[in-house]
């Protein structure tokens, strides 16, 4: 059920900070959608495993960055009528690979409560990939079971932060 985009923009998005890209520098763009299709995290990673290959990449203007960020942001929320034929079709949590745009795949991992985690990314690795949303969504339930967490709302908290993005690192 993988279909392909086809636009004549390329670019990566500036969620985080230092040297990004799209395609030059390989970078992995995370967001969880809450049931109400209102984003309430989202960071980018650069990947770890194939960053080695990539040293030396010249640094993105700001406004380039912005760009980028507004095309992940894009096409992560056009998967999510994809990720809505899909829950239906299946009871697993993990949805693999649901779509692909340029040379960039997106996997869907879908919770009980129905919140969204969407991974756009370069290199297909399943495995990797269903431990990082296995970890993602750990952290996710430690937070509601946190009382001044109000759910649907975005997550602020800075250990969460720093939670997803070490599982990214290990993973990714």
């Amino acid at each position: 059920m993988n279909t392909t985009h086809s636009s004549s923009s390329s670019g990566g998005s500036g969620i985080g900070s230092g040297p990004l890209g799209y395609g030059n520098t390989p970078t992995c763009y995370f967001v969880m959608i809450g049931t109400k299709d209102n984003p309430i995290y989202e960071a980018e990673f650069v990947s770890v495993n194939t960053a080695r290959a990539s040293s030396g990449v010249a640094a993105i203007p700001d406004a380039k960055k912005e760009e980028f960020r507004h095309l992940n942001q894009f096409i992560a929320h056009s998967a999510l009528d994809m990720i809505e034929d899909i829950q239906w079709s299946t009871n697993q949590m993990y949805l693999k690979s649901i779509d692909k745009f340029n040379e960039r795949f997106i996997s869907a991992y879908l919770t009980a409560g129905n919140i969204k985690l969407l991974l756009l990314h370069d290199a297909k690795s399943e495995d990797a990939i269903r431990n990082f949303f296995n970890d993602c969504y750990e952290l996710y339930i430690k937070t509601l079971l946190n009382p001044f967490y109000e759910p649907n709302t975005i997550i602020n908290s800075p250990a969460f932060d720093t939670k997803v993005r070490l599982s990214a690192k290990r993973y990714l």
